[in-house]
């Protein structure tokens, strides 16, 4: 389960990151209400994977979901420029993402 939990708890870190930029500078309500329940619920979820896995690897898997996760959400909702270094960023974080999974062992 700490899996579960640790992935949407990455899941929530990219819709916080959103909603974030959707609240420019936290001047709009919805979005800065759904920034911080967004927080509050993936720290929580993160701190609940904690108890069984690794802090490195937690901690590493956590913020690459939301990076990959925000880049993509970047590029696809929010029109931001894409180019073949930036993919190769992606794939490496996403890499390092697989690399942390197997070593767990």
């Amino acid at each position: 389960m700490a899996w579960v939990y640790l992935g949407i708890a990455g899941l929530l870190e990219i819709v916080w990151a959103f909603s974030m930029k959707q609240s420019d500078g936290f001047t709009r309500l919805a979005p800065s209400v759904v920034t911080i329940i967004a927080m509050i619920a993936s720290f929580a979820l993160l701190s609940i994977s904690m108890k069984s896995l690794p802090l490195g690897t937690a901690y590493t898997v956590w913020t690459g979901i939301g990076a990959v996760g925000a880049f993509v959400v970047g590029v696809a909702v929010l029109g931001e420029s894409i180019s073949p270094m930036r993919v190769v960023a992606a794939l490496l974080i996403v890499g390092g993402l697989v690399l942390m999974k197997v070593s767990e062992g």
